[in-house]
């Protein structure tokens, strides 16, 4: 039997790589190989390498850790239980006990163990975002490392340097394959985010085998290309060649850096033969013993942490991180004391909380025929809110213009290479990564929003389901909503995209009827601080309502209210969303007209009208008025529950044509006329 290694880094890397054997294979699901190869890079990251204080996890000034092959989630799990993270409730506040604890370990992968399958943000403090779908964590990297470099620019003084984080994303082949990682990296390097630093995993396994099969290329190169510091490590498990290519991404200062390292995914036992399987499925106990062996481990024993090991990281992580914190929290208060202003916006990033104040200038709209289009709307009352909340920035894949998502109030400025204190940033047309980035950007404590055509959700669908897994106020401003976009045809127009967003779950997606629905679906998305939104906008004008003759817009906090009504029990009830609620509302004057009784139900969000109580669900649709009709340029789907076996829906079942886009509505028989028809007038 070999004799555990006395050399105590050694030790603990082997520490790692034992637990999370152990814990893969009591589960008997997992991937051990990936964790084992890459615990001389998190040992390193952590235990000699990052700004990080084990006491206080959500330190405002800690570098993060990401681990973008999510896969190897044990890999995390091991060492945060033995930095001795300590947890945090809800809150935030720090609890005297461990984040990761043995426990925890041991029930990886089952029910109630905050140890899932891939670290999943909030179930433990440490975890500093979801990852698992591959791409996902260095896209969230990029975001982070833009919020420390507009964190920095806009509130650090000559005095007090409050915010000098880095960004570190561990990451595979598997992410670098996937577009998203491209787009982000492309992004990266245009910003020269020198406080980023990606370790990638080059160990030339994927699931299929060898990635000869499938991946060829020379990332090294591609990176450069990127405008990246490219560092290449031949062995991790000689620390110092780690150490040395850590100093050289801290020592450059115009561009991000990619540390590529090689690896070998199988270290298990000289026995192993198959590398696959041991990055894929647990490895066996007879293996795991084997291996334990050439580690100098107690065989038979799980969970085996060594003598000396905790107190090692507590001796070096834990000390360097607890004074790290002192200095700063002193550079804080002495901070609060000069620039009381610029704390008390602070205060509400660290918070979470919006300032007072924030929803001041939200404009009320005059009634108007001519209306105008809700993009329009959209832009003046992002305006006024971001303008009172000075944390709260954002852009567009390229389409400020058309989103109308810039800001223009004075001093809202561009974050550009070089320049990080503006609050429009420009993602280029990259939407996978802008959903990514804008993530990062929450998760970072900022209210970032992402703008881009309706119908491109198709491509940044997988940041949009992570923000509301992940339960953070990511804002999508999404325009051109409809088959009103008119002359672009088939490929721009959604239609079933209002349908496949609200089948997110968590995401609240709203389709205000005109300008002052736009302001309050906006006062009651910014009001939900732990769900995403979506706000789906026009290209083309609709009336503004008048509000003394129509219900007040305050009903869209509850996702659907009454906005006109009739004497006793309705004939029919008219429903709409967005442009098509005009149409309700010529169609009832002309039902009224011929003796009908109607009522109009706005829907600007379904998603919240189902979260009401059934009361007033029944309020607004009572049961025993079964003759309903729906309004919205997209499919019938998501309208279902609220027609009930009667109900008749007026929209789309197929594409979209290109025409003017009034032409394009009578095309396909979405207009007031049918709504009539629909109802029985």
């Amino acid at each position: 039997m070999s004799v555990a290694s006395t050399d105590i880094d050694t030790l603990a890397v082997d520490t790692i790589r034992t637990l999370s054997m152990d814990a893969v294979q009591t589960a008997n699901s997992g991937h051990p190989g990936t964790p084992m190869a890459l615990a001389p890079i998190a040992y390193q990251l952590f235990n000699h390498t990052m700004q990080y204080d084990p006491s206080h996890p959500n330190w405002p000034n800690r570098d993060r850790f990401v681990l973008s092959c999510g896969h190897a989630s044990m890999l995390l799990y091991s060492v945060l239980h033995l930095a001795g993270v300590k947890a945090t409730d809800k809150d935030g506040n720090v609890l005297d006990e461990l984040s990761i604890k043995l426990d925890d370990i041991k029930n990886f992968r089952q029910i109630g163990s905050v140890c899932a399958g891939h670290p999943e943000y909030a179930e433990a403090a440490g975890i500093e975002t979801t990852t698992g779908p591959l791409g996902a964590g260095v896209s969230n990297s990029v975001g982070m490392a833009m919020a420390q470099k507009w964190l920095a620019e806009t509130y650090n003084t000559d005095d007090h340097k409050l915010f000098d984080y880095n960004v570190y994303a561990l990451c595979s082949d598997g992410d670098l394959m996937e577009g998203v990682a491209c787009e982000a990296a492309s992004l990266g390097g245009h910003l020269k985010l020198d406080n980023l630093c990606w370790i990638y995993d080059d160990n030339k396994i994927t699931i299929e085998g060898d990635t000869d099969i499938s991946f060829s290329e020379d990332v090294g190169k591609r990176f450069e290309g990127l405008g990246w510091n490219v560092i290449h490590v031949s062995d991790v498990n000689t620390l110092s060649n780690l150490a040395d290519a850590i100093e050289q991404f801290k020592a450059c200062k115009d561009k991000p850096t990619i540390i590529i390292c090689k690896t070998v995914i199988a270290w298990g036992s000289p026995n192993k033969a198959n590398t696959h399987g041991a990055h894929g499925a647990p490895l066996g106990w007879d293996e795991v013993e084997l291996t334990k062996k050439a580690y100098g481990f107690p065989p038979e024993e799980k969970f085996h942490i060594p003598e000396g090991v905790v107190e090692h990281f507590d001796n070096n992580l834990g000390k360097r991180g607890e004074s790290d914190y002192s200095q700063w929290d002193s550079v804080w208060s002495s901070y609060k004391a000069a620039n009381p202003k610029q704390a008390a916006e602070l205060e509400a990033v660290f918070s979470g909380k919006l300032p007072d104040g924030w929803d001041a200038d939200i404009p009320v709209f005059e009634a108007s025929e001519k209306g105008d289009a809700t993009r329009n709307s959209s832009g003046k009352v992002l305006n006024a809110i971001a303008k009172n909340v000075p944390f709260m920035i954002g852009g567009s894949a390229d389409l400020a213009p058309s989103n109308k998502s810039d800001l223009k109030f004075e001093g809202a400025g561009e974050f550009l290479p070089g320049s990080y204190g503006g609050r429009n940033l420009h993602f280029g047309i990259r939407e996978h990564a802008m959903a990514g980035a804008v993530n990062g950007l929450c998760l970072s404590g900022l209210r970032g929003y992402a703008a881009t055509f309706f119908v491109f959700t198709d491509y940044m669908r997988g940041g949009m389901r992570l923000s509301s897994i992940m339960h953070q106020p990511t804002l999508y401003i999404l325009t051109h909503d409809s088959i009103g976009v008119g002359e672009d045809g088939p490929t721009h127009q959604p239609i079933e995209h209002l349908t496949a967003c609200r089948a997110i779950p968590g995401l609240n997606v709203f389709r205000p009827g005109d300008a002052n629905e736009v302001a309050e679906c906006y006062r009651t998305a910014m009001l939900i601080s732990d769900h995403p939104a979506a706000m789906v906008l026009s290209r083309q004008n609709m009336p503004t309502l008048c509000r003394t003759k129509y219900a007040s817009a305050e009903g869209c906090a509850k996702g659907g209210y009454i906005l006109s009504d009739c004497e006793g029990t309705p004939d029919v009830i008219l429903m709409g969303s967005g442009s098509e609620l005009n149409l309700c509302v010529t169609a009832a004057e002309k039902l009224t007209e011929a003796g009908k009784k109607v009522r109009i139900v706005s829907m600007p969000c379904l998603d919240l009208f189902a979260a009401q109580s059934s009361e007033y669900q029944n309020q607004v649709l009572p049961p025993e008025v079964t003759k309903r009709v729906a309004v919205e340029a997209g499919l019938r789907m998501s309208w279902d529950r609220w027609l009930g076996f009667e109900g008749k829906f007026i929209g789309m079942d197929g594409y979209g044509a290109s025409g003017p886009y009034a032409l394009v509505y009578e095309h396909f028989g979405i207009t007031a006329e049918a709504v009539v028809k629909a109802a029985g007038g």
